[in-house]
């Protein structure tokens, strides 16, 4: 099959918190996929916010190499750079954006020559959309991509009792965080019909060995500690696949994997050159057993959220190393999305403890991300190698903090100015 369709779910704020990831929450739609398809358990996304990390998914690059280290609703945008829908269409796809999409003002300059809306962007109204197109049976090779915007906040109440609410390892295990997580679980359960829903059309319609079914999401769940931090909650992401040979099978993947890889995969599967440009790798030779891993480290960033905040970050399978280029008196960023969690949080201190400029963490003994091993002697030689492989990556990538310092946001842009415009003593690095 020369040219197979492309049918990308995203979803908003997910995390891996689905059943088949090992959460307590029930999705046989999601288990489905991942029994028929594969399903990656080590896929970290660039960026832990929705706008960088989504267009890294579009361009396979790092957010300060694409251009769009901020939210699009904020006012930050996309550099010139090729995107996976408009190099689709240029060769012969019929592009489509069901739903929501965070990555431009105008989906058109993306490259979707078909932008479906439906009375909202969540899943019970776009998946109808999406259903009847799929019973169009379009005929020409498609990519279709379907943006739900679940499981965003606000999320809703749960009533039911919490007991049987598996509560999350890196927060106080308290009534109120259960019964958000248990608002979560709801949004997750709707979604997981939708992908019922969709993986049944597929088959009905005869289109399921002819198309490469994605799911994944942009970012880690919006809790305190995950969503708009680099530990390990806020970058996690799923990533599961559904095709024709080699897409099938159940098989499990454990490699060390980047949302940066998923454009050049999709290219490499419709037969379409990889632009030189692109700074992820098609994980094609993973599925195919010629390679057991394509990254010994990933890398990750966050320049702007709601307000300035610089950090860089590099993750081997057993250690993380987090530089953050401004000082702050908190632990967890103070503005992530309200909710009880968050509450409970500030009542335990969480935002009020000093982000030390350096982490270390040995994430073989210390998975929760706790103990900063960052002035541990001991470690010392880790450190200095960490510390190295960030700002050599920084350096080839001409990321700007390393040669400009503070990075202004665009003149138009709605965010919190910084409290300093200084690089201050942390630049720079001392290797």
């Amino acid at each position: 099959m020369s040219k197979p369709n492309v049918l990308i779910v995203i979803s908003h704020d997910t995390g891996r918190h689905l059943g088949c990831y090992g959460v307590g929450v029930d999705t046989p739609s999601f288990n489905r996929v991942a029994r028929d398809g594969l399903v990656f358990t080590n896929v970290y996304c660039t960026a832990p916010q929705c706008s960088p990390s989504r267009a890294s998914i579009l361009t396979g690059l790092y957010p300060h190499n694409h251009g769009l280290i901020g939210l699009t609703h904020r006012g930050f945008r996309l550099g010139v750079c090729k995107l996976l829908p408009a190099i689709l269409a240029e060769n012969g796809y019929q592009t489509y954006l069901f739903g929501f999409q965070h990555e431009s003002p105008d989906p058109y300059l993306l490259g979707y020559q078909n932008v479906v809306k439906g009375k909202s962007n969540s899943c019970t109204d776009i998946t109808p959309l999406l259903l009847d197109f799929l019973k169009s049976r379009p005929k020409k090779p498609f990519l279709a991509m379907v943006g739900f915007s679940e499981t965003h906040r606000p999320f809703p109440e749960y009533r039911e009792p919490i007991d049987g609410i598996k509560p999350l390892p890196y927060l106080p295990d308290e009534p109120d965080v259960r019964r958000d997580i248990g608002g979560l679980n709801i949004l997750i359960r709707m979604m997981d019909e939708s992908i019922g829903s969709i993986a049944d059309a597929l088959e009905d319609t005869g289109l399921y060995e002819e198309t490469i079914f994605v799911y994944t999401t942009d970012h880690g769940i919006a809790f305190p500690g995950a969503k708009a931090t680099l530990f390990d909650p806020g970058i996690e992401v799923a990533l599961l696949i559904r095709g024709p040979e080699p897409f099938y099978g159940g098989k499990r993947i454990e490699a060390l994997l980047s949302n940066i890889d998923i454009m050049p995969t999709i290219l490499d599967v419709c037969g379409i050159p990889i632009p030189s440009e692109v700074q992820g790798k098609s994980i094609l030779p993973l599925i195919r057993g010629e390679k057991d891993r394509l990254h010994d480290e990933i890398y990750l960033e966050l320049t702007y959220h709601a307000a300035y905040d610089p950090i860089r970050g590099v993750r081997t399978d057993r250690y993380k190393y987090i530089r953050s280029f401004e000082w702050r008196p908190y632990w967890f960023p103070p503005n992530v999305d309200p909710s009880p969690s968050k509450e409970v949080a500030r009542r335990y201190g969480y935002f009020d403890r000093v982000r030390p400029i350096e982490m270390l963490f040995d994430l073989h003994k210390d998975p929760l991300e706790k103990v900063n091993l960052a002035g541990d002697q001991s470690y010392s030689d880790i450190l200095r190698y960490m510390r190295s492989k960030l700002y050599n990556w920084m350096k080839e990538t001409n990321d700007p903090l390393l040669t400009r310092g503070y990075i202004p946001p665009p003149s138009d842009a709605r965010v919190t100015p910084p409290r300093s415009y200084e690089p201050h003593e942390i630049d720079p690095f001392p290797i």
